[in-house]
């Protein structure tokens, strides 16, 4: 196996336990992470690292996720000779586990026909391969990171790290989250959601309207817009504006305008020499304290400091 593939996720994992264990207090769980291995022997991963495993392959059931780490060269006669992993994420599936395939860990997955029908992504250099072994699964090459209800599929190790960033959000909230990467991963980076392919995402926004409404908003997100009036103009309620945009999107459109409006001024903070109270009009916000509450509640981390660190990665 790709040895990072595994420790990554595990101190980042632990790290974002560590900072919940400090601040979340009476509301803390802790983690029960465990290393899976064939019969739960150890693994000697190469000359000079070994790892302990503490359980093996058939109790992956028990747990709510599951890390398949990636495969060093050629994964095909590993995939071949562990079958009793590819059935055991079978069970873990039906179980209700999610799993999370690294690199070409993700032909476990494959293997085990979870992947039927479902889109997937893998390391670069197996990509073609991949297509060939796995026909029946929708290969999605160009993204680095997939998801499929509670299957995810990964590329790279730093889209490992992204997927594990997420994931200590949905555990841990927002702020441990962004703790873990700040000490992980201290350049600037896009969100999660930016990043993966979500199948079936298109199908569960079928609203056409609400869609006509969102790019009328990414384009006038600069102007000063209340949303009453957008709402007036496209012929609706209010109320029922609000209703569908939240039931096509999943976010208020308040919210929605919000993040298009931070995007804009991301590209600012990178890109230009205005004063953060210029960007601020120039995006759409009322101020400069406007801009840096909603900037600070949504990247985690105010507008001169996101502009310190990514410039610092653009140029230095």
């Amino acid at each position: 196996m790709l040895i990072t593939s595994v420790t990554l996720p595990l101190e980042m994992l632990k790290a974002g336990q560590a900072f919940a264990k400090v601040h979340l207090k009476d509301a803390y769980t802790p983690l029960d992470i465990v290393l899976c291995s064939s019969h739960g022997e150890a693994i000697k991963a190469d000359e000079y690292i070994t790892l302990e495993a503490q359980s093996d392959f058939s109790a992956l059931p028990l747990y709510d996720y599951i890390i398949v780490p990636s495969i060093w060269r050629n994964p095909r006669p590993i995939v071949k000779q562990n079958q009793e992993l590819s059935a055991s994420l079978a069970d873990a599936w039906e179980a209700g586990s999610t799993l999370i395939g690294v690199g070409t860990g993700v032909c476990f997955l494959a293997s085990s026909g979870l992947l039927n029908g479902h889109s997937a992504t893998t390391h670069w250099h197996f990509a073609k391969q991949f297509s060939q072994l796995y026909p029946n699964v929708e290969l999605k090459p160009d993204y680095f990171i997939t998801q499929s209800e509670r299957i995810y599929t990964i590329a790279s190790l730093n889209a490992l790290a992204d997927v594990i960033v997420h994931l200590i959000e949905l555990l841990y909230g927002t702020d441990a989250a962004h703790h873990v990467q700040q000490n992980f991963s201290h350049e600037i980076r896009k969100p999660y959601e930016e990043q993966r392919y979500l199948e079936g995402a298109v199908d569960r926004h079928a609203d056409e309207q609400i869609a006509a409404i969102q790019f009328w908003l990414k384009n006038n997100a600069a102007d000063e817009i209340t949303l009453p009036a957008v709402a007036s103009q496209f012929d609706m309620s209010y109320r029922t504006f609000n209703r569908r945009f939240k039931q096509a999107t999943g976010q208020t459109a308040v919210g929605y305008l919000q993040q298009v409006r931070v995007e804009m001024c991301k590209e600012l903070l990178a890109s230009s020499n205005l004063s953060i109270q210029d960007i601020a009009l120039t995006c759409g916000f009322n101020s400069q304290g406007q801009l840096s509450r909603v900037f600070r509640q949504l990247i985690g981390k105010s507008p001169s400091t996101y502009r310190d660190v990514v410039r610092k990665k653009l140029f230095s």
